[in-house]
């Protein structure tokens, strides 16, 4: 049994944090918005914070999972950033999803108060999350993360460690690229069999039996063939982890073009309306231009 923080009680947080204290651990949590700790506690146990530092105290290991790169620096730096609070030897794991600049950055401060870094960034959503079997993308120290894997197990089935610092970062860049092709690529699929006349959801109780497989597929046909994209990864979520793939493009010097494409496909999907919308609401994009 471990003595953990979690900081961030959003959608992935919240059952990520729960299933940590399921599992034995004893578990503090804090949220910018206190009621959502407050909830948590209400629901699982525990206990919750009114800062990171306060939560950060005593801790072995610190975890969080926030917004963005700002986002991020606020509760690891600030005022009442964990960092006050950890002492040397603890460990503070982050699985948001940023920068590998910050991830680098954040591991150098926490290091100078001997205080080890692991960017963990992950993948499998909402669902994921919930189910406690998320895939975990790991940069950091391979001694740091043996001693983490275990706790880590509490929510994920898989966690690998992937090079040093900011790999995981990058690893997970990798996981979105991938992500933007394959569910436009459903979209305009899924058009193409509406507009042909064929029965959309036969057409992929067939096809998903062969090389077509995802899990995008697998997961997200039926609601998209119903115009349902009230759930699941949001379009303002993904524009802003495309944002930081095209931008390592940029600098490694890897051509995205396809990223770049549907990462416009998205914002047109936010002029919509649809910033709260789930990623595979690309077919409402599609459906419009259509219907013009």
């Amino acid at each position: 049994m471990a003595k953990v923080a979690f900081l961030g009680m959003g959608v992935m947080g919240y059952p990520m944090a729960g299933h940590l204290l399921k599992h034995g651990h004893e578990v503090t949590v804090y949220n910018r918005t206190m009621t959502k700790a407050q909830a948590w506690v209400s629901e699982y146990g525990g206990r919750c914070c009114a800062t990171p530092k306060a939560a950060a105290e005593g801790q072995d290991i610190v975890f969080a999972c926030v917004g963005n790169d700002d986002d991020l620096r606020q509760v690891v730096a600030g005022e009442d950033g964990a960092i006050h609070g950890m002492a040397a030897g603890a460990v503070f794991v982050d699985h948001t999803t940023a920068s590998a600049d910050v991830a680098r950055e954040l591991a150098a401060l926490l290091a100078a108060k001997g205080i080890a870094f692991l960017d963990a960034p992950v993948s499998g959503g909402q669902a994921g999350a919930e189910k406690g079997v998320l895939t975990v993308m790991v940069g950091g120290d391979a001694n740091v993360f043996a001693a983490v894997k275990p706790v880590m197990t509490a929510y994920a089935r898989s966690a690998e460690l992937l090079g040093d610092t900011g790999s995981g970062q990058l690893a997970k860049m990798v996981n979105q690229i991938c992500i933007a092709g394959v569910v436009q690529g459903l979209a305009e699929a899924l058009s193409f069999a509406k507009n042909a006349g064929l029965d959309g959801e036969k057409v992929v109780e067939v096809i998903s039996k062969g090389a077509a497989q995802s899990w995008q597929m697998e997961n997200r046909y039926k609601t998209m063939l119903k115009g349902e994209y009230d759930f699941g990864f949001a379009v303002d979520w993904m524009r802003k982890d495309l944002g930081i793939a095209l931008n390592e493009a940029r600098r490694n010097g890897s051509t995205l073009p396809l990223t770049a494409l549907v990462d416009q496909f998205y914002a047109e999907v936010q002029a919509m309306g649809g910033s709260r919308w789930d990623t595979s609401s690309l077919m409402a994009r599609l459906q419009k231009c259509q219907d013009k």
